[in-house]
């Protein structure tokens, strides 16, 4: 195919992705602003003035980037496994891979749903986190990049989800029993540096921590890992997933029987 028509293809892709979540606001879109507001209201009002300062800021001005990360986590990976899925069980996917449009464009178009609607509801669990506290920015190019390699990075990881998953029960065991745990300890209420020095270093096999941080950093120009780490991690963890999509794809992993 010419590049124009890669071009059709993956923004044909793209807008299909994001009218599917768009269509259902009230299910994609609603919940993730309330959660937050209950997680600011309990954790940041409630908990929050018990616990005091972290790091120089308020314990609320503290969690606000590891929610809107965690929300972005969620929303990225969700999206893409549940759409993929369904494609595959509907058996339309097979529409799209036997016409001449190319694997990356392919995984291009369903990243690009997932990192779409992970940076709306990014965009809207700030709005509501201003409702809350007075939102400081330290360095804008640091949260967008952060932003978008996280989100990347998760809807890569919805897509592989998506291939191996034969049921729908398959797409909700990782965010269940990994992405959870690992944003939970991902340093979203707490400093690594609250941690013993061995759990310190443990906690930065996480790579969740490297995303919150360097988020965190964007915002309020702290971190408890070095920035260009946590953006070395995130751009060795795209690269490192978008080759094992491609390369399952391209076999048809978990599509062709």
């Amino acid at each position: 195919m010419s590049a124009g028509n890669n071009w059709v293809a993956l923004t044909t892709i793209w807008i299909k992705e994001c009218t599917r979540f768009l269509r259902i606001w009230v299910q994609t879109l609603v919940p993730p602003a309330i959660t937050m507001s209950l997680y600011f209201v309990i954790f940041g009002n409630l908990i929050g003035q018990r616990i005091g300062d972290m790091g120089g800021f308020s314990y609320m001005e503290f969690i606000v980037p590891g929610l809107i990360m965690m929300s972005v986590i969620t929303n990225s990976y969700a999206n893409v496994s549940s759409s993929f899925f369904s494609a595959k069980f509907q058996r339309n996917l097979e529409e799209m891979l036997v016409a001449p449009v190319p694997t990356w464009v392919i995984i291009l178009g369903y990243i690009g749903g997932g990192v779409a609607r992970a940076m709306l509801i990014g965009l809207i669990v700030s709005v509501v986190s201003m409702l809350f506290v007075d939102v400081s920015i330290h360095s804008l190019p640091v949260i967008v990049i952060t932003l978008l390699l996280t989100a990347t990075l998760f809807a890569t990881a919805g897509l592989v989800n998506g291939i191996f998953a034969k049921t729908f029960d398959d797409i909700s065991l990782i965010p269940t029993f990994v992405l959870t745990p690992l944003t939970y300890l991902g340093g979203v209420f707490y400093s690594l540096s609250l941690l013993p020095e061995f759990w310190q270093w443990v906690s930065k096999a996480n790579p969740i921590v490297y995303m919150v941080n360097g988020f965190r950093y964007g915002f309020l120009g702290v971190s408890d890992v070095n920035i260009g780490a946590a953006m070395g991690v995130l751009v060795v963890f795209n690269i490192a997933l978008f080759t094992v999509a491609y390369t399952l794809l391209k076999r048809g992993t978990g599509i062709r029987t």
